[in-house]
């Protein structure tokens, strides 16, 4: 299987799983009068088809490791487990950062979640996995928190998602914090599937953590598709007639998740969980990029608004820079 040999090629692997992180929700913006449930189950289907395709490709030729077929046959029962968990607690912390995005706003919702996830998923990930410089991976840490606070306090400058003050921001909250507290446990989750007794690969984890999603996807969301949380609710048969734009652009932008997991998970088997999530962490700002440059979120905003982009921008650069630092350090 294919695995980085030098820390450059496993950094780019890292800023590119940012990247994928970052871009794969363009895919919903561009569907048409399709509510999120529903796109849901195409994004997860493409995730899956994507994990598959790369474990047999990429996963499974090669000198390096076992091939992934073969390390599936012979893991630690466990770390099938604990894969599988990851999956589904990543899937049910996703559904719910949507649900508080439209409840609270994201200049709300946003630095709560991603917050309280990228320190939980760092931190618990390092006391499982003590690599890298600890001063160093805290400064990025630090920078990185600083950066998520920016990117929403831009977009509340404008208005738009962020104004929300006549909906019940108390149990957006509420739906922010148990979103972030279950999106930083997959991290800690696949740093123990990577690292315990006869650990998986990478793309074994990708697999199964793909797996767990779709399994926690046919409860939870089926369940959500019924009692939502915000929104109408909706059913299999709108879910049928959403036309074939709608299903593609849902598929696409699972591939784009997909892509962005196994590749943060490769750079982890070189660089270690704590420093390869913290960098993929980083998708934010490509997130704005695409709002600044695709989508012209900000045409018209206040200097204000700029001036909080660009400080995100220099606060998570400079903690990508100090991540980097942390593995040498």
């Amino acid at each position: 299987m294919f695995l980085p040999q030098t820390f450059g090629q496993a950094l780019i692997l890292t800023i590119l799983s940012a990247v994928f992180w970052g871009s794969w929700a363009n895919s919903y913006k561009g569907t048409k009068s399709y509510p999120f449930a529903l796109f849901y189950w195409d994004y997860i289907f493409g995730f899956l088809l994507c994990a598959v395709a790369i474990a047999l490709t990429l996963g499974s030729h090669g000198i390096a490791g076992e091939p992934f077929l073969a390390n599936l046959a012979t893991a630690e029962g466990s770390n099938l487990v604990f894969a599988l968990m990851a999956g589904v607690v990543f899937n049910i912390a996703n559904v719910l950062l949507v649900a508080a995005l439209d409840i609270a706003g994201l200049s709300i919702a946003f630095p709560i979640a991603i917050g309280i996830a990228v320190v939980e998923g760092v931190v618990v990930s390092y006391a499982l996995q003590p690599k890298g410089s600890l001063p160093f991976l805290a400064g990025g840490l630090v920078l990185a928190l600083c950066a998520v606070i920016l990117n929403a306090r831009a977009y509340a400058s404008i208005g738009g998602a962020a104004a929300c003050g006549n909906k019940p921001k108390r149990s957006g909250v509420g739906i922010s914090i148990v979103s972030g507290l279950l999106m930083g446990v997959f991290a800690p989750l696949v740093t123990r599937a990577l690292t315990y007794g006869h650990a998986m690969t990478p793309y074994s984890v990708s697999v199964l953590f793909a797996v767990g999603a779709l399994l926690c996807c046919i409860i939870f969301n089926t369940y959500l598709m019924r009692r939502p949380i915000e929104g109408p609710v909706v059913s299999f048969r709108e879910y049928a007639q959403a036309g074939s734009r709608n299903h593609l652009l849902g598929i696409i932008g699972g591939i784009a998740w997909g892509f962005g997991g196994c590749f943060n998970f490769i750079a982890a088997g070189y660089v270690g969980v704590p420093i390869s999530y913290a960098i993929g962490q980083s998708a934010p700002l490509i997130a704005a990029a695409w709002g600044v440059f695709v989508w012209r979120e900000f045409s018209g905003a206040p200097r204000q608004a700029w001036t909080m982009l660009g400080l995100m921008a220099a606060c998570y650069l400079a903690a990508i820079g100090l991540i980097a630092l942390a593995y040498h350090g």
